[in-house]
């Protein structure tokens, strides 16, 4: 990102823009897809492949040499826009497969996204401070991509579970929420959501304000990063089988008392002059932050009406990624008004309200 604001000569502030218009890109495209009702009504993955077709495609527009800045702004929206045919459609695909160990599907589907989510921190550690080209980098994702689209095409075809609307039906992403029980997963997912897009992004954060607080403490932030995030990917699948022995919602509520036991606790670790301490709670925290996350998806798809799964986790993945970006511009406004030993203490709130909306009696 910092390459390209260079080598088109943007403000400074450009970079903040442009990774927030991909962000609000798939806000929309999510918030598009579920109105139009869009992955109950078609073969969910011929919408992937096209998503992931067209996505690569915006995608690689952003290397073309007579970009401006309004066009490259455009490039990101468009591609944000195609990822919503990316991940809550994949998550379709698997309920449409699964009726029995659906969590334990999601478990491996959302382990790859979160294998993917910190992909670049390992990027960064293996090219040094050199880098790769980031007009190669572009070109590269473009064509796995492509590649990832034209697999679901040729080798998944429509589940065995499927229900397909005929017509478009305006009011489902609405009456799904009529539903008590969708209601506290979908709230649940809410609450997780507000701490784990945040924890992943201050995670660098972290670990360089207890380097200047520790100057004797030597790990690489990049590694680390890598390694507390990437981890995760093995939690989701861990939680997935664990949730056929003990249940989905229990499973799903211990991962999020845990995390959110974690944000309280992570003032405490700043003090404590150990860098095994600090990664091992680290390592911890970035298993339990993220276990839930197919738990609560699973719960969201199991009780929403079959023939409006793929609707309800579309609006579910909107709601919940509109949260991210609310927490995460907090802590990035409160890092400069308090001291950042305190500052992931705030997202325990998500916990909080998830725990309470998972178990409410009404």
């Amino acid at each position: 990102m910092t390459d390209l604001v260079r080598d088109f000569n943007l403000n400074p502030e450009a970079l903040g823009h442009l990774t927030s218009a991909v962000q609000f890109g798939f806000i929309c495209g999510t918030l598009f897809f579920a109105f139009l009702t869009i992955a109950d009504r078609f073969s969910p993955s011929k919408v992937f492949f096209f998503c992931a077709l067209i996505g690569a495609l915006f995608n690689a527009g952003t290397i073309l040499d007579n970009n401006s800045f309004e066009s490259l702004l455009i490039f990101r929206f468009l591609t944000g826009l195609s990822l919503a045919g990316i991940y809550p459609v994949g998550m379709k695909i698997a309920a449409d497969y699964f009726q029995k160990g659906l969590g334990k599907s999601l478990g491996f589907l959302v382990g790859a996204l979160v294998l993917g989510t910190a992909f670049p921190h390992l990027l960064k550690e293996i090219t040094g401070s050199e880098g790769l080209p980031w007009r190669s980098v572009l070109l590269l994702t473009s064509g796995i991509s492509v590649l990832g689209g034209s697999l679901i095409l040729i080798f998944v075809p429509n589940g065995p579970y499927r229900t397909r609307l005929t017509k478009p039906d305006f009011s489902a992403l609405f009456r799904v929420f009529k539903n008590s029980e969708f209601r506290s997963a979908a709230f649940g997912y809410f609450g997780h959501m507000w701490e784990l897009y945040a924890f992943w992004a201050f995670v660098p954060v972290i670990l360089k304000a207890y380097q200047q607080i520790h100057p004797a403490a030597s790990f690489s932030i990049s590694l680390i990063s890598f390694l507390i995030i990437g981890l995760g990917g093995i939690a989701c699948v861990a939680g997935g089988f664990i949730s056929e022995k003990i249940g989905v919602k229990k499973t799903a509520a211990t991962a999020l008392f845990l995390s959110g036991l974690c944000c309280l606790l992570s003032p405490l670790i700043y003090f404590i002059n150990s860098e095994i301490i600090l990664i091992s709670f680290l390592f911890f925290w970035g298993l339990v932050v993220v276990a839930d996350s197919p738990l609560f998806s699973t719960l969201v798809a199991k009780n929403a009406p079959s023939q409006s799964k793929g609707t309800a986790l579309t609006i579910v993945n909107c709601i919940g990624f509109s949260i991210t970006i609310i927490s995460v511009q907090l802590l990035n406004i409160l890092q400069v008004l308090m001291n950042e030993i305190f500052l992931l203490s705030i997202l325990a709130a998500g916990p909080v309200i998830g725990l309470i909306a998972l178990y409410q009696k009404r």
